[in-house]
């Protein structure tokens, strides 16, 4: 069978910039405002990446010092710049940065994936142009893992026989360009027991489900992230939908975006269900209703 081709969803991206002056984005649907920063009150003892909290609309907010937390030269007026408020994997933070550009439009096929050798510690998850300049796109949930990470959860409780069977029985993936939320969810399937495979994109995704076609470990669960380079998670469920042999693969979506607003647009693309991150009960909730659907698709 030939690989489907990369479908292409349009896509926004804020642009900003730190002290280097070089171009970074972030998804623009992870921002919720941009605001002058404002004057913070430094907690004790608080990560040396995060610079205090503001108050906004009464309410309180951790600033992050986005130069220091991914490596780069603090900026020239430390008490300058602006703030971009991202809520995302059901937390919200300002990124202190030096001044934000604009907003520009492109295609998820426009993302590439981080230059080989990139190595574990960027803070990128892929890289695009914009006027001919290198534009870099910001993980920013492995920026808010490294500075806090999300506490143990319990797990949601003992399974129940036929369901531990059922998932035990099924062959998952896991689908994320970030490997900080790769590793959630693999840390999940492994609390239960379970082995997975992985991709970190929707491109490796399908050479795995090709791979994996007509043997024993034939994929029958897709676990996969929304914003990916090069091709989205909603993409990626179409094309698996338009692909006579992967039609019938359980398609849960797992987005760090609040999962009511892309319910929607998940639904059309064909997903069974979508999830916010990260919620490990949660996320073994959601693979348990896979298991029982595949089980019965099966019968």
């Amino acid at each position: 069978m030939a690989t489907p081709n990369a479908r292409a969803d349009a896509l926004s991206l804020l642009l900003f910039t730190l002290r280097s002056g070089k171009l970074m984005a972030i998804n623009l649907l992870k921002v919720s405002e941009i605001i002058p920063c404002p004057s913070l009150t430094k907690l004790p003892e608080s990560h040396p990446h995060v610079k205090g909290v503001a108050t906004l609309r009464g309410q309180s907010l951790s600033v992050i010092d986005l130069s220091r937390a991914i490596g780069e030269q603090p900026l020239a007026d430390p008490d300058g710049g602006c703030l971009i408020v991202t809520d995302i994997s059901r937390s919200r933070q300002g990124l202190h940065v030096q001044a934000v550009s604009r907003i520009v439009h492109c295609l998820s096929t426009d993302i590439k994936p981080p230059p080989y050798g990139s190595g574990n510690r960027s803070y990128i998850t892929g890289v695009t142009r914009v006027d001919n300049a290198l534009v870099q796109v910001l993980d920013i949930e492995k920026v808010i893992h490294g500075i806090a990470p999300p506490p143990p959860e319990a797990p949601s409780g003992q399974l129940a026989e036929e369901d531990a069977s059922l998932l035990a029985a099924a062959n998952i993936l896991v689908v994320d360009d970030s490997q900080v939320a790769l590793q959630q969810s693999v840390h999940t399937l492994r609390h239960l027991g379970l082995e997975c495979h992985t991709a970190r994109s929707a491109k490796d995704a399908i050479n795995v489900l090709l791979e994996q076609q007509g043997t024993g470990l034939e994929i029958n669960i897709v676990v996969s992230d929304i914003e990916m380079s090069e091709m989205d998670g909603y993409a990626f469920t179409r094309t698996l939908r338009e692909t006579p042999d992967f039609q019938h693969l359980y398609v849960l979506l797992h987005t760090s975006l609040d999962s009511a607003m892309s319910a929607e647009k998940a639904k059309l693309a064909g997903a069974n269900a979508i999830l916010t991150k990260f919620s490990s009960p949660e996320l073994t909730d959601c693979l348990v209703v896979a298991a029982r659907a595949v089980h019965a698709e099966k019968r």
